[in-house]
């Protein structure tokens, strides 16, 4: 069962100053005025570097015949045949408009043939849950997907049984995916892209990528081009469901040749295998329901691990980033150092751009702190346009946030007010509710010296 994790590179500053409903106004904040209209993205136009064409076999092997859990799948599967699609429950407003795009993209970019349908017997069943029917069962989920069921109560009948098993499956014909209904836009979206390419495609996640979805960082909230060249080969004319990996592997060079011709020159990237040791740290350190010491010392023995294997790509810089988070709230200044090594890791690759514009909301809280407004400026300049171009609003909406607040420090205010206006708009998508973007529009302006009463 693969399921979006409630983990990754979040965006959590309250270590910095802690926020909430009934904190007071300061000057930054909108009174209980109407918030900006909701912004949205149009059709994602996703750019990225060549991607070798052996890494990609090596990856889509890696990722199509493994389950999250380690175990091997004996045989791929996938639909075969055009895909119907349905959505059921009570789906947020703006999720017709963002499966649409998506569907849109799937059928010129991975060239899948997928529509949507309101019979009963499509292939893929979406149903839109409160979360906390999704965490009774999954406490640790977001949203998750299940094959051979249509609903939410026809699994809790099935949960257990052979049919429900990843593993056991011969073909593809149906399944449901459960998103939840109270989520913000951007949360249901994000689980609407990575559930529905786990469900068409590899149900394998690998901490190594750094252009995918299928990473349990969570930090692409949307299909980039490499997942769609994986969905694309899944769905190549040469494979078909019940074929061995071995017989798989023979097929991929000449499959990627062709839908990836850039390819055949790119570079290669170094790739190790990820130890089970440093994943189940990562997932104690960022997960829910370890104390803070327990954290603390998962992310410690992340690093350790991490500097053991030799590694210096972004699985390092993750470990040092999860452990400044862990230090936040008892030692800044060593989390800071965590944070600038996580930054300076990520640096030395150009896929990792949205990685850094993460760590940047970390420490522009610092330069914020510390009254440096020139400095926050200067921070989060290069990272807006990555924020945008890869759809997270959220993320853009606090380095706006941020911004207004440095913009302010630095006398301008005016311009700071058009900024944090801005920002709005992108939190509301971001972040969902009224209170949740007054929440956070508060965490942020109270990291400002010049909000802090005297």
């Amino acid at each position: 069962m693969k399921r979006r994790a409630i983990l990754g590179l979040m965006m959590l500053l309250s270590a910095c100053a802690p926020a909430s409903q009934t904190a007071p106004p300061s000057r930054a904040v909108i009174a209980d005025s109407t918030l900006p209209p909701m912004k949205s993205f149009g059709r994602a136009r996703v750019t990225g570097a060549p991607i070798a064409n052996a890494d990609l076999a090596q990856d889509f092997l890696d990722l199509s015949f493994r389950m999250e859990s380690g175990r091997v799948l004996p045989i791929l599967t996938r639909f075969e045949g055009p895909i119907t699609l349905r959505v059921t429950g009570t789906p947020p407003p703006t999720l017709a408009a963002d499966l649409s795009a998506l569907l849109a993209r799937l059928r010129d970019e991975a060239s899948i043939p997928i529509r949507t349908t309101e019979s009963a017997q499509a292939n893929i069943t979406i149903q839109a849950v409160p979360g906390k029917d999704i965490r009774r069962l999954l406490p640790q989920a977001a949203c998750f997907v299940v094959p051979n069921v249509g609903s939410l109560q026809e699994y809790r009948g099935a949960r257990r049984s052979p049919e429900t098993n990843w593993a056991a499956l011969q073909t593809r014909e149906r399944l449901a995916i459960f998103l939840p209904s109270d989520a913000s836009p951007q949360e249901a979206r994000d689980c609407l892209h990575e559930e529905l390419a786990q469900a068409l495609g590899p149900l394998n996640d690998l901490y190594r990528l750094p252009n995918s979805v299928f990473n349990d960082d969570n930090v692409h909230a949307v299909l980039t081009p490499f997942d769609m060249l994986i969905l694309r080969a899944t769905y190549a004319p040469e494979l078909r469901s019940g074929m061995s990996q071995a017989e798989v592997a023979r097929r991929l060079p000449a499959i990627f040749a062709r839908i990836n011709p850039a390819g055949r020159t790119a570079r290669r990237a170094p790739t190790t295998p990820t130890p089970r040791a440093w994943q189940e740290a990562i997932q104690t350190a960022l997960g829910p329901g370890a104390g803070p010491s327990t954290r603390r010392a998962a992310a410690q023995r992340a690093v350790a691990i991490a500097q053991q294997e030799g590694w210096t790509d972004l699985r390092l810089a993750f470990a040092h980033y999860a452990l400044g988070r862990t230090l936040q709230a008892t030692d800044a200044a060593i989390a800071l150092r965590h944070f600038q090594a996580a930054d300076t890791l990520y640096a030395r690759s150009p896929d990792t751009h949205l990685h850094r514009a993460y760590v940047a909301t970390q420490l522009a809280a610092y330069d914020l702190t510390e009254g440096n407004g020139a400095r926050a400026l200067r921070r989060i300049a290069p990272h807006l346009e990555p924020a945008r171009a890869a759809q997270n609003a959220s993320l853009l909406a606090t380095l706006q946030l941020m911004r207004s607040e440095a913009l302010s420090l630095t006398g301008r205010d005016a311009q700071a007010a058009r900024v944090r206006l801005d920002s709005l708009g992108w939190a509301r998508y971001g972040f969902g509710p009224d209170w949740a973007v007054r929440a956070r529009q508060r965490e942020i302006a109270n990291l400002n010296p010049l909000n802090t009463p005297t």
